[in-house]
């Protein structure tokens, strides 16, 4: 019996599910976390350059290479543990250590990643954390702790997965240019789980950061909009009035409208990117089954009261283009259909103009087709009158008399020739 023929990219779409498992880690220990995109065409980047740049650290360590176009690596170098992941914008570098450095948030934890290595990376930070996972100590001790590690007025603090942990963190940048972060491990709590937690800690903050970035386009869109809704305003009132050309109007329009599309073009990947970006942060945050610590404000406090305004503004700023896109359409509509209007109005009178020179030109001909009918009969009467002339003296009819006996028959038959060839031409 021949066997059923698999997918070529079966057994690569199930491994993928697999391929960046959680790490594991057990208290006490340290993560230094990085991230990193290029400020240009993070999408389009060459990817090839990410890779380059790990094997470069992997390469200080003398440690074995990841297969050639790797999107993600874990491997030991040296005491540490690295953790490396390719994403579509950006690369994250994660590196775990056991134990702990004396002072907390040492600036020290980070020269893991050399001086010289960071400043060959192909593309610029966009954040980077200390994480410092210690067992959770009496309730004393730890709230010591966050009052002197973290600024008490932004301070974020929760239990975590059915109180597994408590983690903290005030999201700003200290003066070493890290984010700090903790996690007070519960007794108990298993080696994957806090692996997890930890990840899930590098995910908001990353995925967090990324998101603004659509915040900080939408500063930059805030003069341009204004102005391009000025002005649409301000045609919007002309074409009301109705004090400028329609053409003239019309092309104003256009160019408004084609500045608009050309801004919602250049923005449309980055408020994608930071709706897609925000939603990740929204499900990371849900998936800790947060639990208020000490009356503080959870993670989730927090992403409502300063992260969630940010997002609903880049939202807000999408639809208010589309707007001013659709307003500017619906206005070019009526300034096609008043152009066509006058332009049917033009038409017609044109045509009303053609028919009377016709009518004119009608009457001219009958005109000239009457003197033609006179200018024929008298030289027609004349020839007429030569020809009978021999007969006339016969009859002793004088000259007079014959040209009057003949002007009314040739008359009648000059104008009917007149009219039959007439009637022959229509």
């Amino acid at each position: 019996m021949t066997p059923i023929e698999d997918h070529p990219l079966r057994y690569r779409l199930a491994n993928e599910l697999h391929a960046r498992p959680f790490p594991t880690l057990q208290a006490p220990c340290t993560a230094v976390f990085l991230a990193i995109k290029q400020p240009v065409n993070a999408v389009g980047r060459d990817r090839d350059q990410d890779l380059a740049h790990l094997v470069s650290l992997l390469d200080r360590h003398g440690v074995a290479h990841p297969q050639p176009g790797a999107t993600h690596y874990s491997g030991q170098i040296g005491r540490h543990v690295l953790k490396w992941e390719q994403h579509t914008e950006f690369v994250t570098y994660t590196v775990f250590t056991p134990g702990l450095s004396a002072r907390a948030f040492d600036p020290t934890d980070f020269e893991v990643f050399p001086e010289d290595w960071l400043a060959q990376a192909p593309g610029l930070r966009v954040t980077s954390a200390l994480i410092r996972i210690e067992e959770r100590p009496a309730k004393q001790v730890l709230d010591a702790c966050l009052g002197e590690w973290f600024v008490p007025e932004s301070l974020a603090v929760s239990e975590v997965l059915d109180d597994a942990a408590v983690i903290a963190t005030d999201f700003r940048i200290n003066p070493d240019g890290h984010m700090r972060m903790a996690a007070f491990v519960s007794p108990g709590t298993g080696e994957r789980r806090v692996g997890r937690i930890v990840q899930r800690l590098c995910e908001i903050e990353t995925y967090k950061s990324m998101s603004m970035l659509g915040f900080a386009r939408v500063r930059a869109l805030d003069g341009p909009i204004g102005e391009v809704e000025k002005r649409l305003n301000h045609l919007m009132a002309q074409i009301t009035r109705g004090d400028t050309a329609p053409e003239v109007t019309l092309d104003a329009l256009l160019q408004s409208s084609a500045e608009l599309e050309n801004m919602i073009a250049e923005s449309s990947f980055r408020f994608g990117a930071t709706s897609a970006y925000e939603a990740i942060v929204d499900q990371r945050v849900s998936v800790m089954r947060e639990r208020r610590y000490n009356g503080r404000q959870s993670f989730a406090d927090f992403m409502m009261r300063r992260y969630d305004p940010a997002m609903r503004t880049v939202a807000s700023t999408k639809k208010r283009m589309e707007a001013l896109a659709h307003r500017a359409m619906r206005a070019g509509e009526m300034l096609r259909t008043k152009v066509d209007v006058s332009r049917s109005a033009q038409n017609q009178a044109l045509l009303k103009s053609m028919d009377r020179r016709a009518d004119l030109a009608l009457r001219l001909q009958e005109t000239v087709e009457g003197l033609s009918v006179v200018a024929i009969s008298y030289y027609a009467v004349s020839l007429a009158s030569y020809a009978a002339y021999p007969a006339a003296q016969a009859l002793e009819i004088s000259k007079g008399q014959l040209t009057a006996m003949l002007t009314l028959p040739v008359v009648l038959v000059v104008w009917w020739l007149v009219r039959r060839i007439r009637s022959r031409m229509h």
